[in-house]
């Protein structure tokens, strides 16, 4: 069925007299009406306003797309209405709308009809075709174009219809993961989805995100795949890949350089990964971070969920003290128990377990941790933790490669005996004589951060707050936030608040800018601005990497100015959190929260203005 078959001179208005949404609605409706599709115009007025209720069907691009399906409908029809001056009609670009398509679907249309009516929105992106719709002076012209056109649509299907049946696509299958799992996995994961499909490549992307494994691939999956691709900073289950061409590259590349990865998958002119080899492939391919990163960035992702709920339920126990005489309640003892004696205490122990995991699989995590829980009872903190935890996994690599005379067929006693057994004595004995110096190092610095006067108190925010900002979740951004875990768990909470002001700024600084300065901003990055409002708030760094990416030269600079000073506030104002995450929702759990917001306000008011200054004026 041709969409002229549905849409008739008879149904269409050159010259819209309306001027509000409400009166265009009602005269394309009319119209409708005159030409008899309609049984009771007025409740089919009030299914299109239910529709527009739920979200708006201006578009964007001067278009929109009222619709609704409902009994009043006769017959399946489209109705056409024109305003050259423009109508605002809640468009979701923010401009006024000069063209629209009024669809009336009956209760009985059936896929036909349906399908018909769909692929009207289809042509409407097309630029060429709008600007048509716009000069043409008869309703003879508007469907000559829109039969032009719709016969343009159905060739093309068919011919990629045909391509696709004598051509198989290449099939690729990815992975991508960060630390905390909550922005650049996803990010990465639609950044590879839309370049495939502007390339012309299938592909499946599994997320290894802060909610666990998504679109988990399939055996069948893996053995169609023509290439893997793994844009990761955490550990990925790789043995599963054994005998595909594997890409593997930082999380930051499916953002930045998803063309670049397709591209190299499709070339063929990829190594073969083998099972056998280390968990993420050997070779560092496309600037791939060092294993030291991505190993403790595993240990740092697994940890964050017992710092944070730990830490929560700790600053909780201090909201049922006994208002006399400060004494805690049962209650507050339960809260400081289950928070800090267990969930928090095993902060260290699985922050060493996860990062041997990450170097040696399985069989290091048992003397990962129990290095770490021998780091966590000798007090040697965070710096025992990490090293226990090295020590661990490259311990068992080392032992793996001793035992490797075992014959295959008693692989199972290797795994399940040997290295656990002597992974754990050659950690545990190393760490009995390394816990003692780590613990006076531990306290050493404590002592110092707890010594360090007014100003450098500041200085030290300002460095830790600009280094949240300069790579937005990178290995610069995540060096800062772990220093911040080791000292929340040495008991110094004030250098984690101003990690967090510095790092809630970036996003929303460049929301203030399109906010404030939307002149100097596309609309494409004014309506993302809404976006940071939400990810700044939120502790989303990551929120600021598109706008840094497109104009690193005035962007990056900015975001570190107002995260530095919003760092050295907080340390200035005595901020200090135990909750080292969660952004605006921990606000209650913060020391004097009022002037950690002024703090947070000030760096990301210091960004904004320095891009309005920066940024050049948006010519239409």
């Amino acid at each position: 069925m041709k969409i002229t078959e549905l849409l008739t001179k008879e149904t269409m208005i050159l010259d819209l007299v309306s001027s509000t949404k409400k009166e265009v609605i009602d005269e394309l409706a009319t119209k409708l009406d005159k030409a008899g599709k309609l049984q009771n115009k007025q409740s089919f007025i009030e299914e299109i306003h239910k529709r527009e209720e739920q979200s708006s069907t201006g578009i964007g691009e001067g278009v929109a797309i009222p619709h609704a399906k409902s009994k009043s409908v006769k017959e399946p029809t489209i109705v056409f209405g024109r305003s050259k001056t423009g109508v605002d009609y809640d468009a979701l670009d923010g401009e006024k709308s000069h063209l629209f398509f009024m669809i009336a679907a009956s209760d009985g249309a059936n896929d036909l009809h349906l399908q018909t009516l769909s692929r009207l929105s289809t042509l409407l992106m097309d630029e060429d075709f709008r600007k048509i719709l716009m000069e043409a002076r008869s309703e003879e012209e508007i469907l000559k174009a829109v039969d032009q056109k719709e016969k343009e649509k159905i060739d093309a299907t068919k011919e990629e219809q045909a391509t696709d049946s004598t051509e198989e696509r290449p099939f690729f299958v990815a992975v991508t993961g960060c630390p905390t799992g909550i922005a650049h996995t996803y990010m990465a994961a639609d950044g590879l989805k839309a370049k495939a499909k502007e390339l012309g490549y299938d592909i499946k992307v599994e997320t290894n995100g802060s909610d666990g494994v998504r679109n988990r691939l399939t055996k069948a999956d893996i053995q169609r795949a023509d290439a893997v691709i793994i844009a990761a900073d955490t550990d990925v289950e790789t043995a599963r890949f054994s005998g595909k061409k594997l890409i593997n590259a930082p999380v930051v590349a499916g953002i930045r350089k998803p063309a670049e990865l397709l591209e190299k998958a499709a070339s063929g002119n990829v190594s073969v990964f083998q099972s056998g080899e280390a968990s993420s492939g050997s070779d560092e391919e496309e600037g791939k971070r060092p294993g030291f990163y991505k190993h403790l960035m595993n240990g740092v992702s697994n940890m964050l969920p017992f710092v944070v709920g730990g830490g929560i339920l700790i600053a909780l126990s201090f909201f049922f003290e006994n208002p006399v005489d400060g004494e805690p309640s049962a209650f507050a003892d339960i809260l400081s128990a289950i928070g800090g004696a267990n969930a928090f205490f095993l902060m260290v122990p699985v922050l060493a377990g996860f990062i041997a995991m990450s170097i040696a699989d399985r069989p290091g995590f048992a003397a990962g941790m129990v290095g770490g829980l021998m780091a966590a009872n000798g007090d040697a903190g965070f710096l025992g933790g990490i090293i226990a935890g090295f020590l661990a996994g490259y311990l068992v690599l080392g032992l793996r490669r001793v035992f490797s005379f075992v014959p295959q067929s008693l692989d199972g006693i290797r795994t399940i005996l040997l290295l656990p057994v002597f992974g754990i004595f050659l950690t545990g004995l190393a760490m009995h004589f390394l816990v003692t110096p780590l613990s006076a190092i531990q306290g050493g610095l404590v002592d110092w951060l707890s010594g360090l006067g007014t100003g450098n108190i500041v200085l030290l925010g300002i460095l830790l707050g600009g280094m949240m900002a300069v790579d937005m979740g990178g290995p610069i951004n995540k060096a800062a936030f772990t220093f911040g875990i080791a000292m929340i768990e040495a008991g110094n909470f004030a250098p984690h608040a101003a990690i967090m002001a510095g790092g809630m700024v970036p996003p929303l600084g460049i929301a203030f800018a399109t906010t404030f300065f939307k002149s100097k901003f596309t609309r494409q990055e004014r309506d993302a601005g809404k976006t940071n409002y939400v990810l700044g708030a939120s502790f989303i760094t990551e929120g600021a990497i598109p706008f840094a990416a497109s104009d690193p030269g005035r962007v990056i600079p900015s975001i570190i100015a107002g995260s530095a000073v919003a760092g050295g506030l907080a340390m200035a104002f005595g901020n200090a959190t135990e909750a080292p995450h969660g952004g605006i929702f921990v606000l209650p759990f913060v020391d004097n929260w009022f002037m950690y917001v002024v703090a947070i306000l000030a760096g990301a008011a210091v960004t904004a203005i320095m891009l309005g200054f920066w940024k050049k004026k948006i010519v239409a």
